[in-house]
C-alpha cells in the first residue's frame, strides 16, 4: 500500500507509556520525506489511556477531525494484552464513526509500534488491517512499510557505516561459534567488606581492577505479572535474586521497580496501574532484596517525589550502589512525576547535597532522556557536562558518566565514539583529588532485534563498539551496564541475563586479542571519529562559554531550569508544558550522516553560535517568568 502524498499523520501513545523514542524517531522520519506529523499532548495521552470509555472515544474522534488527519499510529510498549486493547478500542471508535476510508471517511490507514507479542495480538484483533513495527526495522524499512514512495526518501537516510558492518559481523562471528557459552564467571578479588552493608563500588574496583580488566556487569532486573499479587511480585524478584546471587556472573543488581514504587513508596496503591517493574513498597522489601542479592552490589531509581527521603531510605535499608538522577527529567514535562521542572531541579540539587554527605557516587541519567526527545548530539554531550559540573560543585566524589549508544537507533558507531569521547574530554579535566569519573556505557534500549539470535550478534557488536571508546586502555570501561539481548522482545530471565554477561564479556576478551594482533581497525586512529570528537567538543566549549557568560550562578537549580527554558539545549519532542517551554522546542533536529543535528525551517544545519545567540536574547523573558513562578509558589506556601 502507498500513502498518499497530502497524507497528514497523528502518532499517539497512552500516557502510562513513558517511551517516547520509537514514535519520535517514527515523526522525524515522516516529516523528513514531507509528510505533515502531530504526535499527541499530555491531554491525548491520557484520553488513550483510558479510551475504553465512550466519552473519551468521543474525544479522540473530535481530535482526529478538527486537525484532519488521515493516518493514525499507536504506540505501546508495555503489557501486551493492554496493547491490544487499546488498538482494538481506537479500531472500535474509527468504526463506529464511520472515520475509515473503506466507509467513506478520512482514515487512510492504522499503525502500531510494541513489542512482538503485542505485535501479533494487534494483527489478530485487527485480522491484519493494523500495520505493525516491532522496533528492529531501519530507518529506510520504516518507510517502506509505510508505503512512502522511493523518491521521496532522503538519499542520506540509505547510507550506512561501514565500521558498523564491520561490528556486526564479528558480533555474528562470536554467535555462531558459541565459545562465550564456556565463558565462566569471573572469580573476582574479595576483601573485608566484601558483599557486605559496607561494600561499595569503589572498594570494589579498587580490590579487583587488574591490567586486562573485565568490567564490572550491571543489569536490570524487574520481573512483574498483572497476574500475581504485589506480594508475589516480590517474592518472584527475591527469587530472581537469588538466582543470580547464586550463579555469579552479574556484580550489579539494578532493580527495575515500578513506577508506583518510585512515585507512592510507602502508600497504600488501591487499583492504581503498576506500569510493569518490581512492585517494592517498604523499607523491609529492600533488606530483604538487598540480603538476597548479596554479594552483588544492589541499586534502584531514585524517587521522583520525596527525593532526599527516598534516597536516605536507599542508603539505610539497601546500600544502593550508586545514585542516579535524571535533573530536568521524571516530572510534569515527561508525566514521570509531580513536580513542575524547576521544583524538580531544587530537589534533585538538594539530594545531591545528601548523596555527598555518604560519600556514594552519582549518576546523572541526563544525556539520553534528551535523545529519547529528539535532542541533538551536542546537547546530548553538553547535559553531562553541566551535570558534572554541577556535581563537582555539590561535592560529589565520585561521578559515574553513563554513556547510552545507539540512540537514537540509527546512530553511526563513529558517531558514538565521538560522542562518548567528547564527554570524557570535556569532564575528565574536572578530576582532582576530590572528585573521580567512572565511565558507564552500555547499548541503547531501541537497539535489539525481537529475533533473539540477531540481537545475540548485536550485543556482542555494541561490546566490542564499547571497548573502542578507548581502545588503548583495557582498563576502561570499569563498569558496563548490560542490557539484556531479550530486550526488544520480552523480559529477560536470569539465564538471559547470565548469557548475556558471557556475550560481554566474551566479546570484549575476543575483541581485545584481535587488537593485539593487528586484526581488527585501530579506532583510536580513525580521523573521521577525530573530526567527529573535535566538532562536538568546539560547539560544547561554545555553548558552556555563552552559559556562564549571560547566567548568573547557571549550576543551580535556577541556572539549570533558565538555561533549559532559554533555548541553549534544543529539544524538540517534549510532550507536556510545551508552552513553558516554547524555547527549548523552536529549533527542529534531523539525522545526518549518522548523528543528529539542530537545523532549521529549511532544513539547514544550524551552528552553535546561533543556538546561542537564540537562547541569549530568551534569557531576560525566561528569568522574569521564574521570579513570577517562585512568588506563586511563595504565595501558595504562605497560605497553607
Amino acid at each position: 500500500m502507498t500513502i498518499k502524498d497530502q497524507e497528514k499523520f497523528a502518532l499517539l501513545k497512552p500516557a502510562l507509556d513513558a517511551h517516547t523514542l520509537g514514535v519520535n524517531a517514527a515523526a522525524e522520519l515522516l516529516r523528513d520525506c514531507g509528510y505533515e506529523v502531530l504526535t499527541g499532548d499530555t491531554e491525548l495521552s491520557r484520553i488513550i489511556n483510558d479510551i475504553r470509555y465512550a466519552t473519551n472515544q468521543e474525544k479522540l474522534i473530535r481530535w482526529l477531525k478538527g486537525n484532519q488527519i488521515s493516518y493514525v499510529g499507536l504506540s505501546y510498549r508495555l503489557d501486551e494484552q493492554e496493547a491490544a486493547d487499546i488498538v482494538g478500542h481506537v479500531l472500535y471508535s474509527l468504526r463506529s464513526h464511520n472515520m475509515l476510508a473503506q466507509q467513506g471517511g478520512p482514515i487512510n490507514g492504522v499503525s502500531f509500534g510494541g513489542l512482538p507479542g503485542a505485535c501479533r495480538l494487534v494483527e489478530k484483533v485487527s485480522n491484519g488491517y493494523v500495520l505493525t513495527f516491532q522496533g528492529s526495522e531501519t530507518p529506510q524499512e520504516t518507510l517502506e512499510k509505510y508505503g512512502v514512495p522511493k523518491d521521496r526518501i532522503p538519499a542520506d537516510m540509505k547510507e550506512g557505516s561501514k565500521y558498523d558492518e564491520q561490528l556486526l559481523t564479528f558480533g555474528q562471528s562470536i554467535i555462531r561459534e558459541k565459545a562465550y557459552l564456556d565463558f565462566k564467571p569471573i572469580k573476582r578479588k574479595t576483601y573485608t567488606d566484601f558483599g557486605t552493608t559496607k561494600d561499595t563500588l569503589v572498594k570494589r574496583l579498587e580490590a579487583t581492577l587488574t591490567d586486562n580488566f573485565p568490567p564490572l556487569m550491571r543489569a536490570h532486573v524487574g520481573p512483574y505479572s498483572s497476574n500475581l499479587s504485589r506480594q508475589e511480585n516480590v517474592k518472584d524478584f527475591l527469587n530472581w535474586c537469588q538466582h543470580l546471587s547464586d550463579t555469579r556472573y552479574l556484580d550489579i543488581l539494578s532493580i527495575g521497580s515500578s513506577q508506583l514504587s518510585q512515585s507512592n513508596f510507602g502508600e497504600e496503591w488501591g487499583d492504581q496501574p503498576n506500569g510493569g517493574g518490581v512492585p517494592v513498597n517498604s523499607k523491609e522489601e529492600f533488606e530483604q532484596i538487598r540480603e538476597t542479592a548479596s554479594p552483588m552490589l544492589v541499586r534502584t531509581y531514585s524517587g521522583t517525589k520525596r527525593t532526599v527521603e527516598m534516597a536516605q531510605v536507599y542508603e539505610d535499608h539497601l546500600n544502593i550502589a550508586w545514585h542516579a538522577l535524571s535533573l530536568w527529567w521524571f516530572n510534569k514535562m515527561d508525566g514521570r512525576g509531580p513536580n513542575d521542572v524547576y521544583q524538580n531541579l531544587k530537589n534533585h540539587i538538594e539530594t545531591m547535597a545528601y548523596i555527598a554527605k555518604t560519600d556514594k557516587p552519582f549518576e546523572p541519567n541526563t544525556p539520553h532522556h534528551f535523545a529519547f526527545r529528539g535532542a541533538d548530539d551536542t546537547t546530548y554531550v553538553l547535559s553531562a557536562y553541566l551535570a558534572a559540573k554541577l556535581a563537582k560543585k555539590m561535592g560529589i566524589k565520585t561521578f559515574i558518566l553513563q554513556v547510552m549508544l545507539n540512540t537514537p537507533r540509527y546512530t553511526w558507531g563513529i558517531q558514538d565514539l565521538a560522542k562518548a569521547r567528547a564527554m570524557l574530554a570535556l569532564i575528565k579535566p574536572l578530576e582532582d583529588d576530590h572528585f573521580k569519573v567512572i565511565l558507564q556505557p552500555r547499548a541503547g534500549l531501541d537497539y535489539f532485534s525481537p529475533d533473539l539470535d540477531q540481537a545475540r550478534a548485536q550485543l556482542a557488536a555494541v561490546s566490542a563498539l564499547i571497548d573502542d571508546i578507548e581502545p588503548s586502555n583495557e582498563q576502561s570501561p570499569p563498569l558496563l551496564h548490560v542490557v539484556s539481548y531479550s530486550e526488544a522482545a520480552h523480559l529477560a530471565t536470569p539465564p538471559i541475563i547470565n548469557e548475556s554477561v558471557q556475550i560481554t564479556h566474551y566479546a570484549i576478551q575476543r575483541y581485545r586479542q584481535l587488537k593485539r594482533e593487528g586484526l581488527v581497525a585501530d579506532m583510536s586512529q580513525n580521523d573521521d571519529v577525530a573530526n567527529r570528537t573535535e566538532q562536538l567538543i568546539k560547539k560544547v566549549t561554545h555553548l558552556v562559554n555563552a552559559i556562564e557568560s549571560h547566567i548568573p550562578n547557571p549550576y543551580s537549580a535556577e541556572g539549570f531550569y533558565i538555561i533549559f527554558a532559554s533555548g541553549f539545549m534544543p529539544t524538540p519532542y517534549i510532550w507536556a508544558e510545551k508552552e513553558e517551554f516554547q524555547f527549548a522546542t523552536h529549533w527542529r533536529t534531523k539525522p545526518i550522516k549518522g548523528g543528529v543535528q539542530v537545523v532549521d525551517q529549511d532544513g539547514q544545519t544550524v551552528s552553535a553560535q546561533q543556538i546561542a545567540d537564540f537562547a541569549i536574547k530568551n534569557i531576560p523573558e525566561i528569568t522574569y517568568r521564574l521570579q513570577q513562578k517562585k512568588a506563586i509558589f511563595l504565595s501558595n506556601n504562605q497560605k497553607l
